[in-house]
């Protein structure tokens, strides 16, 4: 048997190393004189899907075969050259100078919001340009231009927005900086708000089960933020920011060059908050008195030549909020009962480290490791209830990407490692510990077919062993067909898997008078099983012009089907209750979306969205409390022509209908304090109007809620606190009305 295998690897060894390759140098006339050779000039032979692109150096290698004749070589700024292939002699080809470029005058810009054509997952791609459309002071205020993700308040002290995909909550979103696992565990309900928006460069949001290569936990789908670097991001950099609502924001970036192949950035967040409110006078504040200071220190490595990159990061982060009543004094009120009030103190420290590695004469074959440690430490307390938790966390991961064949057939496979502290502290009535340890390792494989013409498939399969879940085995699968120009069906499934960190992405209930019910069956955590999940996706778009003009419309349907679930229960007023799930919970999504450029620079977008999510509790199957069924969304943007020093302005209105929504029940409350079944449906206004004076320099000023619409009594029990019906979870509007603000920035590059 041995002697059998020996010679099968032989044999797959001379068939791969008998395949011929054929090579060439791209160079441009004009380049530095050690190097004439054009890196990233497109390479590939016609009428074919195999291609290539050149390395640093120029240098391309290609699969050949002897029907291949015509080699099509393309690059931005130069005419696309065929070339006629006789012999395997390596050529060295001089691109041809397009100098009708010099004559267009460029009335169009690429998309602030993309969506790709060619890849198998349902991937949308937000840059700076959408992010600058709305104030954006950190990573949860990141959407509200974006019909794909649903913003919602937490709770009516916090002012803390939480994120919704798919009718589904965060947790159920695996949520990465930069391909690294970040907001998770202990960070899940405030840890949107640590990233500050002007740290992010773009952000890719996939819709339904993503890739295995990022972990198992993505139940509903991915987003990833990508960080700014230091190569490439503004010298010095200046942000300000200040609101009628009390809140003031300063970031600043410094970027400097160390040496020829190292750069290094200091970014500072600091944002304060003093001013109390009390609009709707309930005598609670509307807004947290809070102050944060953020603090991240970036290395970035390129060595182009040899094909090295790396990325090292260090950040600090102090946060502080104060929410409760107006007269609350933490020095004279905490722990007593004479007026309510809380504190929510988190301190973080996270480091990571990237290092990539291309192989030059194989520009599509490359390998990374990365490795992530971080320490967050949460102190809080919410009136007579205590809630403390600290979470070390340490994550590891290797990665190689290569092709079998040729380029139309790609493959990552690599190893994961995770490892969870947690030291969590909750004082409801009674005091309890839940302390505990987790780490898995995992191996992991994906296969990519990509004609880059009508079809791509993307099939991966990931095995885990967990310290705590066992072993098990993660399945996902993509499929892209593209059956006339600009149409594109999609399709996906996948599975999932997560332990649900009950309190930590639950602690708006501290804030209330409920008592916490765990229904221990001696599962793995908290006497719970784990949640699984499958999720199911079909996706149509089409691209088409209307009069000449740019437009697409997008079909999507997703459903995700848990096998387990834990249910949060809060139908009973005076309880929330976690148990397993005994039944069925499923998540039906579907939305209509439509973008069409008008004039030049004068786009809009259009969404409807309709979830059907309900689950089996205890007292039946009910629909998911406070989602609406139906919402719809529209977005305008406008610009003017710029001029030559870069002036021009910036126009942006987005409005959001959002339908009635399901109340928990309260009708075990004394009348007063009782709710109807359902919200009213309501309408929300934000505009931002940006004046940019130079590449240097822009003002903006924007307005939230414009239609000023509020929730009546979003605090049950505000008269009485420390009484039975006390509740400040059930918000499904904003609480503090219209808001307007205004900022700068300042760039030296």
């Amino acid at each position: 048997m041995k002697i059998n295998i020996f010679s099968i690897l032989i044999l797959i060894s001379s068939i791969t190393f008998a395949q011929e390759k054929f090579k060439g140098m791209i160079m441009d006339k004009n380049g530095s004189k050690d190097n004439l050779g054009v890196y990233g000039a497109s390479v590939h032979w016609l009428n074919t899907n195999v291609g290539v692109t050149t390395n640093e150096k120029g240098w391309f290698t290609i699969p050949y075969q002897q029907e291949y004749k015509k080699l099509v070589v393309s690059f931005v700024g130069f005419k696309t050259d065929t070339i006629t292939i006789n012999s395997l002699k390596p050529i060295h080809h001089f691109l041809t100078d397009n100098n009708t470029l010099k004559e267009i005058t460029v009335k169009s810009k690429k998309s602030a919001t993309q969506k790709s054509y060619l890849q198998a997952q349902n991937v949308m791609m937000i840059n700076s340009a959408e992010l600058l459309k709305a104030a954006c002071c950190n990573l949860a205020e990141s959407f509200e231009t974006n019909p794909s993700i649903d913003v919602n308040y937490s709770d009516a002290l916090t002012g803390t927005k939480q994120i919704q995909m798919l009718g589904l909550t965060s947790p159920y979103l695996l949520i990465t900086q930069e391909n690294i696992p970040s907001i998770r565990g202990a960070s899940q309900a405030f840890g949107l708000s640590f990233t500050p928006g002007t740290w992010v460069e773009s952000i890719q949001i996939t819709k339904g089960a993503g890739s295995v290569v990022n972990g198992y936990e993505s139940i509903s789908g991915q987003i990833n933020a990508e960080l700014v670097k230091p190569y490439t991001n503004h010298r010095f950099f200046v942000n300000a920011y200040g609101s009628a609502g009390g809140r003031m924001e300063f970031n600043t970036h410094f970027n400097q060059k160390v040496s020829v192949k190292w750069q290094t950035g200091l970014y500072v967040h600091g944002n304060y908050r003093g001013e109390k409110f009390d609009k709707n006078d309930d005598n609670f504040l509307d807004n947290p008195l809070a102050k944060q200071i953020n603090i991240m220190n970036r290395w970035q490595y390129v060595d182009a030549q040899k094909g090295w990159v790396s990325f090292i990061n260090f950040r600090y982060l102090d946060d502080e909020k104060q929410v409760g009543e107006v007269n609350f004094n933490p020095d004279l009120d905490k722990g007593s009962t004479t007026v309510w009030g809380s504190e929510i103190k988190t301190k973080r420290f996270d480091t990571s480290a990237k290092l990539g590695y291309v192989f030059p004469d194989l520009p599509f074959q490359s390998m990374g490791v990365q490795a992530a440690y971080s320490n967050h430490k949460q102190d809080s307390y919410f009136g007579l209830n205590d809630y403390n938790i600290q979470h070390q966390s340490f994550y590891s991961s290797f990665i190689f990407n290569s092709i079998i064949g040729d380029t139309r057939s790609k493959f990552k496979t690599g190893l994961s490692f995770t490892y969870d502290k947690y030291d969590e502290f909750v004082n409801v009535t009674t005091a309890s510990n839940y302390d505990r340890k987790e780490n898995s390792v995992g191996a992991f494989f994906e296969y990519a077919y990509d004609n880059a013409d009508d079809i791509s498939i993307t099939a991966g399969l990931r095995i885990d062993t967990h310290s705590i879940l066992g072993v098990f085995v993660t399945p996902r699968l993509h499929i892209r067909y593209v059956p006339w120009e600009q149409g594109v069906f999609r399709t996906s499934i996948g599975k999932g898997r997560r332990s649900a960190n009950i309190f930590a992405e639950n602690q708006q209930f501290f804030a209330s008078s409920r008592q916490v019910n765990i229904d221990d069956v001696g599962g793995e955590v908290y006497g719970l099983s784990p949640e699984t999940a499958w999720n199911y996706g079909l996706s149509f778009l089409q691209g088409y012009k209307l009069f000449g003009k740019k437009g697409d419309i997008t079909f999507d349907f997703y459903r995700t089907d848990f096998e387990n679930q834990v249910v949060v229960d809060w139908e009973n007023p005076q309880e929330i209750s976690f148990y397993n799930l005994d039944g069925k919970s499923v998540a039906n999504s579907f939305q209509l979306e439509v973008n069409q450029n008008i004039v030049p620079y004068f786009n809009t977008r259009f969404s409807y969205k309709y979830y059907d999510v309900n689950t089996d509790y205890k007292s039946g199957n009910l629909d998911k409390a406070l989602q609406a069924k139906h919402r719809f969304f529209a977005n305008v943007s406008y610009e003017t022509e710029k001029k030559e020093n870069d002036a021009h302005w910036k126009f942006d209105v987005t409005y959001n209908w959002i339908g009635k929504q399901r109340l928990p029940n309260t009708q075990s409350n004394p009348a007063q304090y009782r709710l109807p079944e359902f919200s009213k449906s309501y309408n929300l206004l934000n505009t931002q109007v940006t004046k940019v004076f130079s590449k240097k320099f822009e003002l903006y000023a924007g307005a939230e809620n414009l239609t000023n619409y509020k929730q009546k009594n979003p605090i049950l029990g505000s008269d009485n606190p420390f009484g039975s019906s006390f509740d400040t979870t059930i918000i499904y509007a904003p609480v503090f009305g219209s808001n307007y603000y205004a900022g700068l920035r300042f760039k030296i590059d």
